[in-house]
C-alpha cells in the first residue's frame, strides 16, 4: 500500500540534473528535494533505472515527469541533450538518439515500476506549475538550456522544441540562453533574454510571459518594464507544482 496516498513522485530532468521529490496534491514538496547528476550519455534504459529506483522507494502511487525533449502521445520525439556523450555541448551519439526516437517512455516506466505514469515536456510541466489560465501565456524555462511552452485560456498547446532551433545570428536558442552563456557575460544574456521575450510575445500574441528553470532566479521584473505585457518570475518549483497538475 503506498504510504503518500495523494501524492505525486516529481521527477524534472534536466542537462545538468535530475530532480526528484515527493509533493502534495498543491504541488508543495513533502520531506527532501533530492538532486543527481544527469547521466551521459542517457539512453532510455539507463534512464529508467535512474527513475524507478526512487520511484519505487518514494510510497507514491503515481510518477509525473518532466521529459528534457519532445514529447507527444505518449512518445519521445527526440532525446533533447540526452544523447550528448558528455553533456550539453558535447557530440550526439547517434546510437542513442535513434533509441529515443518514438520511445514510449510513459510505458515503460509504468512497467518497470507498476505505478501510474505520466510523463510531458519539461517546459510543459513547468507550465502547468505557472499557468493561470486566463489569456494567453508562454512559459520560457531558463537553465542549462531554453525550453518553450504555450497556454491559452488554461489550455496547453502543442509548440515546437526551440531549444536546438538556430536563430538569425547562428547561435541556437540554448546557446543563446544556456547557463554556458549567462556564465560568459551576463550582460549579453539578459539583453538576448529582452530579445527572446518581445519576439515570442509577438509571435504567439502572448498576453502573459512566465519566466521558470534554474536562473529564472537571477531575472529582475523591471528588465521588462518597456513591454505591452508582464513578465512574472517564477521560482525553480515550478515543474513540481506542475506535476501534481498531471493527475
Amino acid at each position: 500500500m503506498p504510504e503518500h496516498l495523494d501524492a505525486v513522485f516529481a521527477v524534472d530532468i534536466g542537462a545538468t540534473s535530475i530532480k526528484f521529490a515527493v509533493v502534495d496534491a498543491h504541488g508543495d514538496v513533502v520531506g527532501v528535494l533530492q538532486r543527481r547528476p544527469t547521466p551521459y550519455p542517457c539512453p532510455p534504459d539507463r534512464l529508467i533505472h535512474v527513475v524507478a529506483d526512487r520511484a519505487r522507494d518514494s510510497g507514491c502511487a503515481r510518477i509525473g515527469v518532466g521529459f528534457p525533449g519532445e514529447y507527444r502521445d505518449g512518445r519521445a520525439i527526440g532525446s533533447g541533450n540526452l544523447a550528448r556523450v558528455g553533456g550539453i555541448g558535447t557530440p550526439v551519439d547517434p546510437a542513442v538518439e535513434r533509441a529515443w526516437q518514438g520511445f514510449a517512455l510513459e510505458d515503460e516506466l509504468a512497467a518497470a515500476t507498476g505505478l501510474e505514469v505520466r510523463v510531458v515536456n519539461d517546459a510543459t510541466l513547468a507550465a502547468l506549475g505557472c499557468r493561470r489560465g486566463v489569456g494567453r501565456e508562454v512559459v520560457l524555462t531558463l537553465g542549462t538550456g531554453l525550453g518553450l511552452a504555450l497556454i491559452v485560456e488554461g489550455d496547453l498547446r502543442p509548440v515546437r522544441d526551440v531549444g536546438a532551433e538556430v536563430r538569425a545570428d547562428g547561435r541556437t536558442y540554448d546557446q543563446t540562453l544556456g547557463e554556458q552563456a549567462r556564465a560568459l557575460s551576463e550582460e549579453q544574456w539578459r539583453a538576448d533574454l529582452l530579445d527572446i521575450v518581445t519576439a515570442f510575445t509577438a509571435e504567439f500574441d502572448a498576453t502573459e510571459v512566465h519566466l521558470a528553470g534554474g536562473n529564472a532566479r537571477r531575472v529582475s521584473p523591471m528588465w521588462f518594464e518597456g513591454l505591452p505585457v508582464h513578465v512574472a518570475i517564477h521560482g525553480n518549483d515550478a515543474a513540481l507544482r506542475g506535476a501534481a497538475r498531471l493527475f
